[in-house]
């Protein structure tokens, strides 16, 4: 079951946590999050999953900034999200998608207990330019049932900026 935005505002600070939270931006059954002023590029023509990569930071100036097709840019929300109890899920604003701004590429399925900032994966298929902290996406909440151990550790558990991808350390021989 998905909460709805009555219920969502009802359970911030006790089991969802957005910092900062504004109850003008809660929906019928989400909350919009804003994009952050940074965006990173990879740097590496080819990217290997095996492998680390180079970015490069990028700041998006209030006047905005240009996203150009075939690249993929990787950005955040400026809000730092948490659920102790909840399945967040994330989705881009129909508003954006309509422009051909695709927020997240595959990542949009969240596990309960993560905390941290959303990474976003952000491609265009045409020229668009985006501005800091417009309302660039949406969080949902499911319930969960049966019993569960909330996401404590992992490659992007308690973020505070931008992650680049680091399936590179599922390849790590741990031996």
């Amino acid at each position: 079951m998905i909460l709805s935005g009555k219920m969502i505002h009802e359970r911030i600070g006790k089991d969802i946590f957005i910092e900062p939270f504004d109850p003008a931006r809660l929906n019928p059954n989400s909350y919009n999050l804003s994009l952050a002023d940074e965006l990173l590029i990879y740097e590496d023509d080819v990217l290997d999953m095996k492998k680390q990569h180079r970015t490069r930071s990028i700041q998006i100036p209030d006047e905005g900034y240009e996203l150009r097709p075939q690249t993929l840019y990787l950005a955040r929300t400026a809000e730092f999200t948490r659920t102790d109890k909840y399945v967040p899920m994330l989705e881009g604003r129909s508003s954006v998608g309509r422009l051909g701004l695709f927020v997240h590429v595959t990542a949009g399925f969240g596990d309960v207990g993560f905390a941290g900032y959303w990474t976003l994966e952000m491609f265009c298929v045409r020229p668009i330019r985006i501005y800091p902290n417009v309302e660039i996406c949406q969080v949902y909440y499911h319930t969960l049932d049966g019993d569960f151990e909330t996401y404590e550790s992992g490659k992007y558990q308690n973020n505070t900026g931008i992650q680049p991808s680091r399936l590179y350390l599922d390849f790590l021989d741990n031996s």
